[in-house]
């Protein structure tokens, strides 16, 4: 198994990893969801699954608890989201005055006036869109979004996704628990 399949179906290996890594597995859970939401080019991890995973494993495993999940997951998706915007930031002048004919300056013009008219709504909605969670903070930054606008929709989303999917991952795990 390749290191790209391996990341694709995290969340059928998390079982096993717990069992290896005990406590360490909410190190390795914090890195996963931080880099899902802080760079670009991370968009292929298995974030919504995961976090239905984690919520169900919380349910049926001793070794990891739900409050303290959410609470660092939160924390995880808060930062990551904070890092990305400042990568837009500090790199989207630089991809703005490019000369490329992969991206058009035209769709990047269209981008920040997007993200001036919709940017709180955005952030906050790109949570639960796997390509844009990790493009939507990018492009708040770069597009010089508000910072304290951006780190208010960037709470908020991030508190409603993290708790929403681990919430509901773990009322399964408690039926299914139930039922055997």
């Amino acid at each position: 198994m390749d290191f790209f399949e391996f990341f694709l179906s995290f969340e059928q290996h998390l079982p096993l990893l717990i069992q290896e890594y005990g406590l360490w597995i909410y190190g390795i859970l914090f890195l996963i969801i931080f880099a899902e939401t802080a760079f670009i080019f991370m968009f292929f991890l298995p974030g919504d699954s995961l976090l239905l995973t984690i919520g169900a494993l919380c349910a049926t495993t001793p070794e990891m608890h739900v409050g303290y999940m959410i609470l660092l997951l939160f924390i995880s998706g808060s930062l990551g989201y904070v890092v990305n915007y400042y990568t837009g930031k500090l790199l989207g002048d630089r991809i703005l005055n490019m000369n490329s004919r992969l991206i058009k300056r035209d769709y990047l013009l269209k981008t920040q006036d997007y993200f001036t008219q919709h940017g709180g709504k955005t952030i906050l909605l790109a949570r639960f869109i796997p390509f844009a969670r990790s493009f939507a903070p990018f492009a708040a930054g770069s597009s010089e979004m508000n910072y304290l606008s951006f780190m208010f929709y960037n709470i908020v989303g991030a508190f409603i996704w993290i708790v929403l999917l681990v919430g509901i991952g773990y009322i399964c795990g408690t039926t299914v628990l139930s039922f055997l």
